[in-house]
């Protein structure tokens, strides 16, 4: 898995059909080892890990499939990304900080201009701190979770029967 992506990911085309790769896939689920569950409908899959085997930095596997029209190939696109609850608390946090550097940067200038203190400037290399370290804490538990994002990636591969390009 390659180093500075936020969500790795996949393209390939296939001569099955989305039904034909929603069946086996379907097949592969009930009776794989590679302890992963999931849902495959209609043009969508989504792979992740039992949740005995889970922890925080899990990842799963979301497949869209695309019939393209012009020949008799399926697109595949794969996104290996975290849990939902996991994305949704960076995201937040990423957002909190943004509209304090934001707001802390506007009162902070207004007051500078206005020749009044402008020490609340100072928490700004703090939230740029904040900001950084997350991404660390992302990238070490992207780290964390290697392991089962090629578990994820093989089993496709696998179920597929096809070779994917690498993570």
């Amino acid at each position: 898995m390659a180093s500075f992506r936020v969500r790795p990911k996949f393209e390939t085309f296939s001569h099955k059909t989305i039904e034909e790769i929603i069946a086996i896939v379907k097949e592969k689920l009930k009776v794989n080892t590679h302890n992963l569950h999931g849902q495959a409908m209609q043009d969508h899959i989504t792979i992740r890990v039992n949740k005995s085997h889970r922890h925080f930095w899990s990842p799963q596997l979301s497949v869209l499939l695309y019939r393209e029209p012009e020949d008799v190939t399926t697109r595949i696109v794969g996104i290996y990304g975290p849990m939902p609850n996991v994305w949704t608390l960076f995201t937040l946090i990423y957002l909190a900080v943004g509209v304090l550097f934001v707001f802390i940067t506007i009162i902070g200038f207004s007051q500078r201009a206005l020749g009044g203190e402008s020490s609340i400037l100072f928490a700004l290399p703090l939230l740029g701190a904040i900001a950084a370290s997350m991404y660390i804490f992302s990238q070490m538990g992207q780290k964390l979770g290697a392991a089962q994002t090629y578990a994820l990636h093989y089993f496709f591969e696998e179920a597929l029967g096809e070779t994917l390009p690498e993570v």
